[in-house]
């Protein structure tokens, strides 16, 4: 199982796969920062920071073979600091960071996310073979439409709504950087960092037998997370 990055908008079934299946998760390297700033954003020493969640981590330029493919891994930080590429032939796998042309780009407000960075990102996932196709995480199709899961990389390099090739790099971060700064945190931040950052496992059961995850009570999570950006 290949994670592009720790998601902080849904759960991954990572954990839940590995356990009834055996297969290996694998992720980018940067996943330990990941860890680091989420361990004490909710407070859980007792969590790993070094990736050892995880089967194998992964850099820049690394090969996995997935039978008669090889996949080759693109570090492509700016929405996270974790978030990586696969690239299997001319399917890319991008993760969060581009959306369908009409939504654009990921966010970059959470620690370890730039969007300097992501900009640079994205030139090199653009300087993929016209031929490449675009695996997407993220549309929000209209009522009666069908969600896209790729796109073409030339249809996203033409038609995406906050990058195209005469967007200059700091008038995209100035658009990032004031687009972000009027969104929400994610509905379902809480459960998914704390248990993506450790590869989809439940916290460590309590006495009775039940696994908690904490809720900040006194501070808002938007103020802790940006606090340790």
């Amino acid at each position: 199982m290949l994670e592009t990055h720790a998601h902080a908008d849904h759960l991954t079934a990572a954990g839940e796969i590995r356990k009834r299946t055996g297969a290996r998760i694998a992720c980018g390297k940067g996943i330990c920062s990941v860890q680091e700033t989420f361990a004490r954003v909710f407070n859980v020493p007792e969590v790993a920071i070094n990736g050892s969640q995880f089967d194998l981590l992964l850099a820049e330029g690394d090969i996995l073979p997935v039978g008669d493919l090889n996949v080759r891994v693109i570090e492509t930080p700016g929405h996270t600091n974790d978030s990586v590429t696969y690239l299997a032939g001319d399917a890319a796998f991008i993760g969060d960071t581009l959306f369908t042309p009409e939504f654009g780009t990921a966010r970059c407000d959470f620690p370890g996310g730039d969007a300097g960075q992501l900009y640079d990102s994205i030139q090199k996932i653009y300087s993929l073979p016209d031929a490449t196709q675009l695996h997407l995480c993220h549309d929000y199709p209209n009522a009666g439409e069908l969600a896209r899961y790729k796109i073409s990389i030339t249809t996203s390099r033409e038609s995406n709504i906050h990058l195209k090739p005469a967007t200059m790099k700091e008038e995209f971060v100035a658009m990032r950087t004031a687009r972000d700064a009027q969104l929400d945190m994610p509905k379902l931040i809480i459960p998914s960092l704390q248990i993506n950052i450790q590869a989809g496992q439940a916290p460590a059961a309590d006495s009775n037998g039940v696994a908690y995850l904490k809720t900040p009570f006194n501070q808002s999570l938007a103020k802790l997370v940006r606090v340790e950006a």
